[in-house]
C-alpha cells in the first residue's frame, strides 16, 4: 500500500493508574492517582481537577480533595509492558520500544497480512484491552513525529489516521504544547512572541526561531511543525544504557539529591536484575529555559551498585551546576549508566590497595564496593520474596505515601499471600 501512513504509535493509556484501577475494581470511576511524595500517574477522573504527573501528592490532595493515592508496583507494570510488546511484535518486527509504555511500530511490511494501517492499529487496541486489561491509543502517520501527535490527540482509547497529504491541515491548529520535547516552560516562551499553534510555529522565518530558542533547538522545532521528520522506526536491540529521568522542581540541593537517590535505586535494581554493570556515569539537568546539560566519568570498573552510582551522580550533578547554571531553576534531573557488559565477576583487590577513601566505593572489587554489592544483594533477595517496598532507604521515607508504612504493607503481604504483588517468577524482564 505505497504511500500509507505506515508509522504507528502505540501509548498507553495513564499507564500506572490504569493497571491499579485493572487489578482492583473498587477504584472504577474513582479519582486515582500513583505516587507517594510526587504523582506519577493519575486516572482521566483525577486529571479533570489537574492532578498529573510530577505534582507532590500534598498538591494533588488540595486540588482533588477525593483523591485516592495508591503506591506504585513496578513489577505489575513491567509485567503488563512485556506483554503488550509481544503484542505488538506480532504484528511486525519493526518495533521501537521507547518507554514502558510506549512504542514506535513499522507496519508498512505487514499491510499484505493484516491489512491497512488502521486495521493493525484497532486489531491492536483490541487485542490489549482482551489480553492486558489496559486502554491503548494508536496513532498512525507517515512519520514517527505525526504519529506520536496522532496517539496524543487521540487519549482516550482512540485510534487517529493522518492520511497522507493531509499532514499540514491536521497539524497547523493543534496546540504548540503538543510538538515533542515542548513542555510548560517552551510554551511560555513561545506564547510571549504569539505562537500558540504548530502553524503559528510553521509560519516562522527558521532563523527567528533560532534567535529566539538557539540554533540547535529553534532548528528542531521548526522541522517538526513542517513534519520534517526522516527518523526511521528502530528496532529495539540490547540497551546499551540503562536510566531513568525524574521531571519536577529539583533546585533545592536536599530535593535534588533525594531525586538523584531514588533514580539511583531503579537503576541498580534494573541492571543487577539483568546481570549488567557500567563503567560510564552520565547526568542530566535541564534548566528551567529548557537547555539541556549533561555530564559523563568513567569509572575504572563496571558497577550496578545504587549507593555508587547514586553518589557519582550527586558529585557530577552538583559540580555542573555549580560551574555552568549557578542559581538557575532546575526542572529535572536524569541518571543513565553505559559502556555496559555482562557482570563480571568480583576479582577482589588487596586491602592495602584501599585507601579507605569514599572513592574506593566506584572501584570494583575493593573492600567498600565488596560491601555494598552484598548490601544490595541482601536487598534484591529482599525484595524479590516480599514486593520492592518492602526495603526502602531511609533518605526516601518522606516521599512514602502516609496511607501505610512499608513494614505495614509487607506485614499485609506475609497475612495475605495472594495479594499485592505479581509472583516473582512473572516479574524479571
Amino acid at each position: 500500500m505505497p504511500g500509507a501512513a505506515s508509522i504507528l504509535h502505540a501509548d498507553l493509556d495513564a499507564f500506572y493508574a490504569s493497571v491499579e484501577v485493572r487489578d482492583n475494581p473498587r477504584l472504577v470511576g474513582l479519582p486515582v492517582a500513583v505516587g507517594g511524595g510526587v504523582v506519577l500517574s493519575a486516572t482521566y477522573e483525577a486529571r479533570r481537577f489537574g492532578v498529573e504527573a510530577p505534582l507532590t501528592g500534598s498538591e494533588a490532595r488540595r486540588r482533588c480533595p477525593g483523591l485516592v493515592i495508591v503506591p506504585p508496583r513496578f513489577e505489575a507494570y513491567v509485567a503488563a509492558s512485556r506483554t503488550v510488546m509481544e503484542i505488538l511484535e506480532s504484528y511486525t518486527p519493526e518495533v521501537e520500544p521507547i518507554s514502558i509504555d510506549e512504542a514506535f511500530l513499522d507496519v508498512s511490511g505487514s499491510l499484505q497480512l493484516f491489512g491497512s494501517p488502521e486495521q493493525i492499529g484497532a486489531a491492536i487496541r483490541a487485542a490489549v484491552r482482551s489480553r492486558v486489561g489496559l486502554p491503548i491509543s494508536v496513532g498512525c502517520a507517515t512519520t514517527k513525529h505525526l504519529a506520536k501527535i496522532a496517539s496524543r490527540v487521540a487519549k482516550p482509547e482512540g485510534l487517529l489516521v493522518v492520511p497522507p497529504g493531509e499532514e499540514q491541515s491536521f497539524l497547523d491548529p493543534l496546540p504548540i504544547r503538543l510538538v515533542w520535547g515542548v513542555g510548560p516552560v517552551g510554551q511560555e516562551r513561545l506564547a510571549r512572541y504569539g505562537v500558540a499553534t504548530i502553524g503559528d510555529l510553521r509560519r516562522l522565518p527558521p532563523e527567528t526561531l533560532a534567535s529566539w530558542m538557539g540554533e540547535h533547538w529553534g532548528s528542531h522545532l521548526w522541522a517538526l511543525a513542517n513534519n520534517l521528520d526522516p527518523r526511521p522506526v528502530t528496532r529495539g536491540t540490547r540497551a546499551r544504557s540503562v536510566g531513568a529521568q525524574s521531571a519536577g522542581p529539583a533546585t533545592d540541593p536536599d530535593r535534588r539529591h533525594s531525586t538523584l537517590l531514588a533514580l539511583a535505586d531503579r537503576i541498580g535494581s534494573r541492571l543487577r536484575r539483568k546481570a549488567l554493570a557500567g563503567r560510564r556515569v552520565t547526568v542530566r539537568v535541564r534548566l528551567d529555559d529548557m537547555t539541556a546539560l549533561t555530564r559523563a566519568r568513567v569509572l575504572p570498573g563496571a558497577i550496578a551498585e545504587t549507593t555508587s552510582i547514586f553518589r557519582t551522580a550527586v558529585e557530577l550533578t552538583d559540580t555542573l551546576i555549580a560551574e555552568r547554571a549557578p542559581g538557575r531553576g532546575i526542572t529535572l534531573v536524569g541518571i543513565a549508566v553505559s559502556l555496559l557488559e555482562n557482570a563480571p565477576h568480583l576479582q577482589l583487590r588487596l586491602p592495602l590497595a584501599a585507601t579507605g577513601e569514599r572513592g574506593d566505593e566506584t572501584v570494583a572489587g575493593s573492600p567498600q564496593h565488596l560491601r555494598l554489592h552484598e548490601l544490595d544483594a541482601a536487598v534484591d533477595r529482599a525484595r524479590e520474596r516480599f514486593g520492592t517496598r518492602t526495603v526502602i532507604r531511609a533518605a526516601l521515607l518522606a516521599d512514602e505515601p502516609e496511607e501505610r508504612s512499608p513494614m505495614q504493607a509487607m506485614g499485609e503481604r506475609l497475612r495475605h499471600p495472594g495479594r499485592g504483588e505479581p509472583e516473582p517468577d512473572h516479574l524479571v524482564p
